[in-house]
């Protein structure tokens, strides 16, 4: 009776942990390499570890910066408060505004990073939209949808549309947009790509470098996002074509 109660116990752990390995690049550890006497895993009193996945049900609350954190009481300039979790989705949490170290986005638009930045950007042709930490334009795609979120833009399509991918644990740091309406979707593959407002969001293969809309409506479908999900407008004269 006690060794099957013992490998009761080991089968429902081997469920937990095949559960974190979706939509991310964490890999859940191998039963083949575990070393300890059956015996032995019946002994589940021990510590959860300092780190992982942390609360996967609601938002996590961040300490708050201390008084020499933030320049109170030392009579020089305070700095910008670090910013605080807006918002959590599973591993991913979301924060209330820019982030107070530099991060460097992966220049391969094909692969994640474990921390995004989303910035609002001003342009005098299509309206404010959104770039990544690199100053890359993020655009969206009629054919998907918001409500609910869901990619339709795969194989041959995600080449030429590369989604932007956010790797669990994962952060996301917004700049002029409410960090409120982003969030994550898991995508065919199970990787997570970054929503705006319920919509994935994606590079285009063809911008060389920062700044570029070279996917601005292109099939009277892609379209660089607005803040707020929508669509910038359309560039006059300007209709592309791409399969």
């Amino acid at each position: 009776m006690r060794n099957h109660r013992t490998i009761l116990v080991i089968t429902v752990a081997g469920l937990g942990l095949t559960g974190l390995v979706a939509c991310g690049d964490q890999q859940a550890p191998s039963f083949d390499r575990l070393t300890l006497p059956i015996a032995q895993t019946k002994t589940v009193d021990a510590p959860p570890p300092a780190e992982g996945p942390g609360d996967l049900t609601g938002a996590a609350a961040e300490p708050s910066p201390t008084a020499s954190a933030t320049g109170q009481g030392s009579g020089g300039n305070a700095p910008n408060p670090k910013p605080t979790v807006a918002k959590t989705q599973k591993w991913v949490k979301i924060f209330s505004g820019p982030s107070d170290k530099d991060t460097k986005p992966n220049a391969d638009k094909t692969k994640g990073s474990h921390t995004v930045e989303l910035n609002a950007v001003d342009n005098d042709q299509i309206g404010t939209f959104v770039t990544d930490g690199a100053g890359r334009t993020l655009y969206r795609f009629d054919n998907d949808t918001n409500k609910p979120p869901r990619s339709n833009c795969n194989g041959s399509c995600a080449t030429a549309w590369p989604p932007l991918l956010i790797k669990s644990p994962g952060k996301i740091f917004p700049d002029g947009i409410d960090p409120k309406i982003i969030g994550y979707v898991e995508r065919a593959d199970h990787t997570c790509q970054v929503t705006i407002n319920g919509w994935p969001v994606y590079y285009f293969i063809a911008d060389a470098k920062p700044g570029d809309i070279n996917g601005q409506g292109v099939n009277g479908k892609w379209f660089a996002i607005n803040p707020t999900g929508g669509k910038t407008k359309a560039i006059p004269g300007f209709p592309l074509k791409n399969n």
